[in-house]
């Protein structure tokens, strides 16, 4: 039914489209076509302006109302950076946006139709070509510069001593591992992945996987200002670890590993005290399309204090451990001796 009004709405905007230049014609005949054409260039031109206020007021209602849904400000070092980029694109672009668009809507009043003055058209200008290249190239020659430097500053080496955390995405779900004491991540084999008792294809026969500590459901630790490299890879498809408190993100793609490192700056409880949301958590999400569960791909995140930090891996099992039951201990002579003394009798 709603499509069927839908369908009849559209027609019916039609009908009163075409019936308004129908009188615009008959009136043109009426008034004549010169006499005619003047007013309505008069009309369209002052139009244009009232057009270009109401856009204006349109962008600023838009911002005022969309202000309150962003996010809290940056929680890391690399974010810090990206706000910067992000608010030098934001005014380069939107001045010239401004201009571009003020110009356009002031153009058309100005240079209405009036009387018989006839406009000045010219076919080419190699200056105005010239400018209106190379302003824009250097912008963006700029603004590029600033990204790849921030690029490139989060996928460098990660600093000496900063923790490392291998971040592995499946459908729909993420797998975190730690190192153990040894503070060595384990090898791995995909052939050995089993979904029983062997989720990341740990090898066994390599003794630093020992102690490593997985957590199925993707959960992250992380210690506040303390540098923490993510090791990044996919069992299935190509997934994507988004960090929006971070301003981070990166590609998880099978059979590759990739990295990112950056910095904690504020722990959970700190922002939910800048938020004023006892709720508030970070979390890490999936930001590529992975399938029809994609929706579902999160894990949370929990910046905490060093303290807090280590209460929480002492209370951890290895994986192994969680896996290998420990062999029951033989019986010893005297308990042997009393068995068999209890069944004799």
């Amino acid at each position: 039914m709603s499509g069927l009004l839908l369908v009849f709405l559209v027609a019916l905007i039609f009908i009163v489209l075409y019936q308004v230049s129908r009188s615009s014609e008959m009136v043109a005949r009426i008034q004549g076509e010169e006499l005619f054409d003047k007013k309505r260039n008069k009309i369209l031109s002052y139009s244009m302006l009232v057009l270009w206020v109401a856009f204006m007021v349109g962008i600023y209602a838009c911002h005022v109302y969309m202000m309150p849904l962003m996010g809290p400000a940056a929680a890391s070092d690399h974010g810090k950076d990206y706000d910067f980029m992000f608010l030098v694109t934001l005014w380069v672009t939107g001045l010239v946006f401004m201009l571009t668009q003020f110009l356009l809507f002031w153009f058309a009043f100005k240079y209405q139709r009036i009387g018989d003055k006839v406009p000045y058209n010219f076919a080419h200008s190699t200056k105005l070509e010239l400018v209106w290249t190379t302003i824009p190239a250097l912008a963006m020659a700029v603004l590029v510069a600033i990204g790849l430097k921030s690029w490139f500053k989060m996928t460098d080496a990660a600093p000496k001593g900063a923790m490392q955390i291998e971040m592995v995405g499946k459908q729909f779900n993420w797998i975190s591992r730690y190192a153990g004491a040894d503070g060595v991540l384990g090898k791995k084999n995909y052939t050995l992945i089993n979904d029983n008792n062997n989720i990341l294809g740990l090898d066994w026969n390599d003794k630093k996987n020992m102690d490593d500590i997985v957590i199925p459901n993707g959960e992250i630790h992380l210690v506040v200002n303390k540098p923490v490299e993510l090791l990044i890879g996919s069992r299935d498809v190509i997934h994507d670890v988004g960090l929006s408190h971070f301003r981070l993100k990166m590609d998880a793609v099978p059979g590759i590993t990739t990295r990112l490192w950056f910095t904690p700056t504020v722990t959970t409880a700190q922002m939910k005290k800048k938020t004023g949301n006892n709720d508030f958590v970070y979390e890490v999400s999936c930001d590529q399309m992975c399938g029809k569960g994609h929706y579902s791909m999160r894990a949370v995140v929990i910046v905490e204090t060093q303290a807090q930090f280590d209460a929480w891996m002492q209370m951890q099992q290895s994986y192994y451990a969680q896996n290998h039951a420990a062999p029951e201990a033989a019986p010893t002579k005297a308990e042997s001796d009393s068995v068999k003394q209890i069944t004799m009798n």
